[in-house]
Formats: structure tokens, sequence, C-alpha cells
């Protein structure tokens, strides 16, 4: 499975970057009470941080509305998913566990303030393209909705989009009876290359302690490396 940036994408968005970590042999459970607990207290810790803070102020939540403006997206409509989770927690409306892979991607969602999905990779067919959203497109999203995805940035294999720094498919969603993984994490374009692998890293390193199997991480860049 080869993942790429689509060239319109790369120059609408030059800074882009985003992460790519392959998990295989995994076991997606309930999960133990460790990470329930953790979430939990990280959403309460969070709440009280809120209470005089406006969420737009973030330098990453401002970077992610800026991208769905350039792109054409309304961020006043279409939020991206991390100032969703964060406007959720400032209304104390803390997300409910949902499972062993779900959970670790909203605790480090909230924690570095950014979008990440999790798909499972025996629903993709094909390779994967990180593109922009064409007109008429649409999905199936978690949020319950049919989700109009023109203007937004997704990724697609051969069947069509499947994810969205916005919300995910329920296509691809990952389950307990998935066994192969793969998380997207959208980074902030301000990140070094050594911070971006040190996230990835500490990303799947708790990952795989709670969900068993291993994991493989890479950086896509969307500007070319300078020779």
């Amino acid at each position: 499975m080869e993942i790429n940036l689509d060239p319109q994408l790369s120059m609408a968005l030059p800074e882009f970057k985003v992460g790519i970590i392959h998990y295989k042999n995994i076991i997606v459970e309930e999960s133990p009470q460790m990470l329930k607990g953790r979430l939990q207290l990280f959403q309460e810790s969070l709440f009280f941080d809120l209470e005089d803070t406006n969420i737009n102020d973030y330098d990453e939540i401002k970077e992610w509305r800026m991208i769905f403006k350039r792109l054409g997206k309304d961020p006043n409509r279409y939020r991206p998913s991390a100032e969703a989770l964060y406007r959720r927690v400032k209304k104390q409306q803390f997300l409910p566990s949902m499972n062993s892979a779900a959970d670790i991607n909203n605790f480090f969602s909230l924690k570095y303030k950014i979008p990440i999905g999790i798909y499972d990779t025996g629903k993709i067919k094909g390779d994967i393209v990180l593109r922009i959203g064409e007109k008429a497109e649409i999905y199936e999203g978690l949020n319950g909705r049919e989700n109009q995805l023109e203007h937004l940035l997704l990724s697609a294999d051969e069947e069509g989009p499947f994810g969205s720094p916005f919300v995910d498919s329920t296509r691809t969603a990952v389950t307990n009876n998935t066994t192969n993984a793969l998380q997207i994490v959208y980074l902030p374009s301000t990140l070094t290359a050594n911070s971006a692998k040190e996230l990835l890293t500490s990303l799947s390193l708790m990952f795989t302690q709670i969900n068993g199997g291993e994991a493989k991480t890479e950086v896509k860049n969307a500007a070319p490396r300078s020779l």
C-alpha cells in the first residue's frame, strides 16, 4: 500500500506534512482502565484550563482553521476534528470510551491539538492519496451524517474518500475485529523533523503497549526536499 500526496494539494499547502503509522497484528478491544482513567483525567484538567481560554487562540487549531479556509471550506461550519473535541470538553461533554484504538486517537488529538485519523486497512482498497475533495463527493461519517467533501482535505483509496481531518467515514472505521490499521497524523507545519519523529514514536509506543502488534512510522512532506 502506497500513500501519496496529490500535486494539487502540495501546491495549495506547500508547508503541509503528515505522519503515517502502519500497525500490524493488533488486538482492538475495550480500553483498559488505565487508558479510560487517563483520558477522563486529561479532559477534566483540560476543562479547567479552557474556562478562560479562546480555543481559536491555540496555534495548532488556528492553523487548521486557516487550512480549511485556504481550501475553500468554512471552518465555522466544518470544524477541524481537534477543535471539535476541544469544544466538547469546554462544554464538559467529555468523550466516552469507545475502544482501545479510538481512545488513544482521541487522547493524542487532545494532547497535541491536531486531527488524527485511524483506519482498518483490511477495509482499504489499493493505494491511498491525500487530496482535495471534489464536487459531489460524499460519505457517511462517524458523526452520523452524510458529509459533503468538496474543498475538504481528504484521504481516498480505489473506492473513493474515506477519511479527513474533519470527520472520518464509517466505511473504514476500526472495530474489535481490526487486526491491521493505518493512522494518519496531521502534523503542525512548524514541527521540526526530529519533533515529528518523537511525536509519532510516542504515539505508536503507547498504541502498541495497549493493542500489541508492530508499528512502522514515516513522515510525508508536501514540499520537495532541497538538494
